[in-house]
């Protein structure tokens, strides 16, 4: 049984003999709507929608320092795992978001390329940032000790997170309808019932995950300007 269950997050699975379940991270292509009609559907009515308030947002988090079309890299990121933390709730459909490999590679890249971009640009202010406004002089190494630590575990922290939300969800899912086959037909139908309840919450817990993990790359990238 310990097999089964976590043989939905191992890579090496193979399906029909072929080693294809990290192709799923680009299923996500298929989903973006075409933008060459005369008359836009409601799903490319739908897809500007939501860009331009992530826009919005993102713009107003970087502040006036930005640069420019510097947003549409989180709106990626964020639909990147959105569709990815989505199409993990199909069956048969390998989740790739729950891999410290791909959150992880995401969130030390955008961590990295802002360290590097901020030291190099901005070495006084990253220096200021290590110490808070009004901090008493013999605190002071203690706090930069702390911030430091606090500013090297952010990609793992941002990582962990999403890891460890799309794996709960999909082990209780998993866990709870193992049990199906041994219940009576009124357990059956208040297994069924949780079963669609815990479902909505990971499709919330989905959309919540790549919004969080958007806002907070877009906080420390604004910490480094």
């Amino acid at each position: 049984m310990m097999n089964n269950l976590f043989s939905i997050f191992d890579p090496s699975t193979n399906l029909f003999n072929l080693p294809i379940n990290w192709i799923s991270t680009l299923l996500w292509i298929t989903f973006i709507p075409y933008s060459f009609w005369f008359i836009p559907n409601r799903q490319f009515m739908l897809w500007n929608l939501i860009s331009f308030k992530l826009h919005n947002e993102f713009k107003t988090l970087l502040g006036i320092n930005k640069f420019k079309g510097s947003t549409f890299i989180f709106i990626s990121l964020f639909f990147f795992i959105l569709f990815n933390n989505f199409l993990g709730l199909f069956p048969y459909i390998f989740t790739s978001t729950c891999h410290l490999t791909i959150s992880l590679s995401l969130s030390l890249t955008l961590w990295l390329s802002f360290m590097i971009y901020g030291w190099l640009n901005n070495t006084q202010h990253m220096f200021i940032h290590m110490i808070p406004q009004g901090t008493p002089t013999i605190l002071m190494p203690f706090m930069v000790l702390i911030e430091t630590i606090s500013n090297i575990i952010r990609p793992g922290t941002l990582a962990v997170r999403l890891t460890a939300n799309m794996i709960a969800g999909h082990l209780l899912l998993t866990l709870l309808s193992s049990t199906g086959n041994s219940l009576s037909s009124y357990l059956l139908i208040i297994l069924i019932i949780s079963q669609i309840l815990l479902l909505t919450l990971e499709s919330a817990v989905t959309i919540i995950q790549s919004y969080v993990i958007s806002i907070l790359s877009t906080l420390y990238s604004s910490e480094v300007n």
